[in-house]
């Protein structure tokens, strides 16, 4: 017998949650998965979605109660849409987007500083010393709160070494921002070694909703 979606929603999210501990925030990233998902988790105690496009944010956001993050690379064509169903963007990775995310957000929203783990910047993410400069400017604008590093562990290297070099770069972050204490890393496949080297927020899909089409 073919099981109903809810139950398989809810089995999946029983065995990720039992996994992680209560202190570390699961945002269940919804991308490419229909709209009914989406209210199906938010029915069964999901609180923080992620969305890595702004047409399924916008979307979604509005109709689904919750916190909702942005965590896809931003463009500058649409700062505008995505900060208005967005709560927090996770992925501001230069002074520019800091000033042009100011600039477009009629509301306060929280932000994290993406950090590049491969040196890679073109693949999205700040230089680990130019973090400092960013966040300097975030704090000087009146509607963006920073809430600490967000990161990616680069493709075809081990997540434990990738998350322990994050660690590093995170503990001197929080060393000079005492206030922006949250590390938002790890995702399906590497998320339990996020969580043991420090991430404070995990960005889960397939292993909740199942694998993308």
């Amino acid at each position: 017998m073919a099981i109903n979606r809810r139950t398989e929603l809810a089995n999946n999210l029983a065995e990720v949650r039992s996994t992680i501990p209560d202190s570390v925030h699961l945002i269940v990233v919804t991308k490419t998965f229909p709209l009914s998902d989406a209210q199906l988790l938010h029915e069964l105690g999901v609180t923080e979605f992620g969305e890595n496009r702004d047409q399924e944010g916008r979307e979604k956001a509005p109709l689904v109660p919750g916190k909702w993050h942005f965590q896809g690379q931003l463009q500058s064509n649409k700062l505008k849409s995505i900060c208005s169903w967005a709560d927090v963007i996770q992925t501001i990775d230069s002074v520019r987007y800091v000033e042009l995310v100011s600039k477009a957000a009629a509301k306060d929203l929280e932000v994290f500083i993406q950090v590049s783990l491969d040196g890679e910047v073109h693949r999205g993410g700040a230089l680990p010393g130019d973090l400092n400069q960013i966040a300097d400017e975030i704090l000087a604008t009146s509607n963006l709160n920073l809430q600490g590093l967000m990161a990616v562990a680069p493709l075809g290297e081990e997540p434990d070494s990738a998350f322990e070099r994050l660690a590093l770069i995170h503990q001197s972050f929080v060393a000079k921002y005492p206030n922006a204490p949250y590390l938002s890393a790890g995702m399906s496949g590497d998320y339990l070694s996020a969580i043991s080297h420090g991430a404070t927020h995990i960005r889960v899909g397939s292993s909740i909703l199942g694998s993308r089409s």
